[in-house]
């Protein structure tokens, strides 16, 4: 957690004495499929299969054709389910705890060289505002939007990732993004499990398609 810290603050503070270049950016759009988690929050406790689609703007830092500030506006699926494969059967197996999301990441991205097809990885800070959330088939009551399972407002995770761009048009990551807020702020059940009483920390695996126009 410390060293994700520091590298996103060492990403700022290149971003602020990065020479940024607007006139030049280029505009594009992106979807994906992501994999959710969310850590010390619901028992039964499983991942969510979602989906992301936005738009994305790349911003030329420097002269080199390497280094880029990314932001992003997507719609962002995450959140958790019950299908714990330990707990087929149980009480909350079906449950679905879905969180959707308005996010904004912004990634410093850098390309492994200035070759029109190359890898590239990105880093950046990741700004979640919920924008609906929907709880099923709870395994316990306490989980429900009118007790204390409703989500927090706004989530602020790191992500991380790389990827491959073919001719800097047509792209495909994997990403990792690892919640930092309490996604769940008054969720504590600490009576009956001791993990309820931590950081619910909201994690996402994602695979995405990039598509970026000239």
């Amino acid at each position: 957690m410390k060293k994700l810290l520091l590298l996103s603050a060492v990403t700022c503070s290149l971003l602020s004495t990065a020479q940024i270049n607007l006139r030049a950016t280029r505009f594009g759009v992106t979807a994906g499929a992501n994999y959710s988690r969310v850590r010390n929050a619901h028992n039964p406790s499983g991942a969510r299969f979602a989906f992301q689609g936005g738009a994305l703007a790349l911003i030329p830092l420097g002269g080199a054709n390497q280094f880029f500030l990314q932001p992003e506006v997507t719609y962002y699926g995450a959140g958790e389910s019950g299908r714990n494969k330990d707990s087929k059967g149980m009480k909350g197996y079906d449950a679905v705890y879905a969180n959707n999301y308005i996010s904004v990441p912004v990634y410093f991205k850098g390309y492994f060289s200035e070759a029109e097809s190359e890898f590239y990885g990105l880093i950046g800070p990741r700004f979640n505002f919920l924008l609906d959330q929907k709880v099923t088939n709870e395994s316990r009551e306490i989980y429900r939007l009118d007790q204390q399972g409703k989500a927090a407002s706004f989530n602020f995770a790191v992500g991380l990732g790389i990827g491959y761009s073919y001719k800097r048009q047509l792209e495909v990551a994997l990403k990792y993004d690892l919640g930092l807020s309490n996604t769940y702020p008054t969720l504590d059940e600490s009576r009956l499990d001791p993990n309820s009483s931590k950081k619910k920390s909201e994690q996402v695996l994602s695979v995405t398609l990039s598509y970026i126009f000239n």
